[in-house]
């Protein structure tokens, strides 16, 4: 339908570093997908928090997990518009490998730690990743993905225009991926992917954790609308099964909705070329209204019961001490790091935070009990 929008390996940017290359049997962005599936950083989303501490259950997803579901969402969605899958699928397997230990609590402690450094935060670390700390080529630093990938990942939460982050300022500098412009419509499809995994999947996570039921979740209307539907359906149904029914329900009417917006957006807007997305003043790639206002709620109904919840505020306290306790002990004692990390010519924050954000929470925590215990 919009495969003139699509992005196309034929009219690729390219990757910054020329490569001697003979696999002709792939396109650049299906060998980006390996590239990002066969990094270190990948397989360490295994053991890094979505929601729930790794440690806790086998059971909760964990990073990895999350952006295995969110790829599937993405290639889902760029299948049904006839874009371009294995971009989109990038993007979207990708757009976490720049999270530390302990999700947004490591993150909020490492920038403090670093807060007359540069900062951090995980969009700009993913970038730093995929283009700086991963290194399997003699030639160069980095996966040398292509432009597009680089594009996508970076904005697939919108232009950046004001206050660059460290490592994509300096990067940005030497390859320009037009901070300044929307992303390709693959990219934006990987964002609003997360949205629709995480609003789901985190309330499976909620209620296997006990921390809600499924009475509670009909306080959501979006979400008891569905529950009474398939009540009527299944008149003897366990809670269990109707979670699973649920979010199988949720999850595809979100995904409908996406489809047949974006679809509208795109006719509506009469954009014809990827100029014109490119020069949009915001995504193409929406929820309808009303499916926007639904996913706001679920929002603030997860921040409310299950994000904001006693018996994971008390854990994500001590993992900021954490974090905070092992930047202060690498920073005293650098000749503590690995060789080939002290090795680095770099400022010594910079290093350590690398170090740090590199960790999988259990590797953290087993070093911090080994430091202080």
């Amino acid at each position: 339908m919009f495969e003139h929008l699509a992005a196309t390996p034929k009219t690729s940017k390219g990757r910054l570093f020329k490569e001697n290359n003979s696999d002709h049997n792939r396109s650049p962005y299906e060998r980006d997908r390996s590239r990002v599936i066969h990094s270190s950083s990948f397989r360490k989303l295994k053991f890094k928090t979505q929601v729930f501490i790794e440690s806790e259950s086998d059971y909760y997803r964990t990073r990895l997990t999350h952006s295995l579901e969110v790829s599937q969402i993405s290639r889902s969605i760029c299948r049904l518009l006839n874009l371009n899958e294995d971009l989109g699928e990038t993007v979207a397997l990708a757009h976490d490998l720049g999270h530390p230990p302990f999700g947004h609590n490591g993150e909020k402690a490492l920038n403090i730690a670093m807060q007359n450094h540069g900062g951090f935060n995980h969009n700009d670390q993913t970038l730093r990743v995929l283009t700086h700390i991963e290194k399997r080529h003699p030639d160069f630093r980095g996966l040398n993905l292509t432009w597009e990938s680089l594009e996508g990942i970076v904005k697939h939460n919108g232009i950046v225009l004001n206050n660059i982050p460290f490592h994509t300022n300096l990067y940005n500098k030497q390859h320009n991926l037009l901070l300044n412009k929307q992303p390709f419509l693959e990219s934006q499809i990987a964002a609003i992917s997360d949205d629709v995994a995480y609003n789901n999947h985190d309330v499976e996570d909620a209620i296997r954790a006990g921390l809600l039921s499924i009475d509670q979740l009909q306080e959501n209307i979006f979400f008891n609308n569905i529950i009474n539907q398939l009540k009527k359906e299944y008149t003897i149904i366990d809670d269990k099964l109707l979670m699973f029914q649920v979010l199988r329900k949720s999850m595809s009417l979100m995904i409908e909705d996406i489809y047949n917006q974006t679809n509208k957006n795109i006719l509506d807007l009469d954009i014809k070329t990827k100029e014109d997305l490119q020069n949009y003043n915001n995504f193409v790639v929406t929820f309808s209204s009303s499916m926007q206002s639904k996913a706001k709620d679920i929002k603030s109904f997860l921040f409310n019961n299950v994000y904001n919840h006693r018996n994971l505020l008390d854990k994500r306290q001590n993992v900021e001490k954490i974090i905070s306790d092992l930047f202060k002990y690498f920073y005293n004692s650098p000749n503590k790091l690995p060789e080939d990390w002290r090795s680095i010519n770099e400022p010594i924050e910079r290093v350590i935070c690398d170090y740090i954000s590199g960790m999988t929470d259990r590797y953290a925590s087993r070093l911090h009990k080994d430091l202080y215990e």
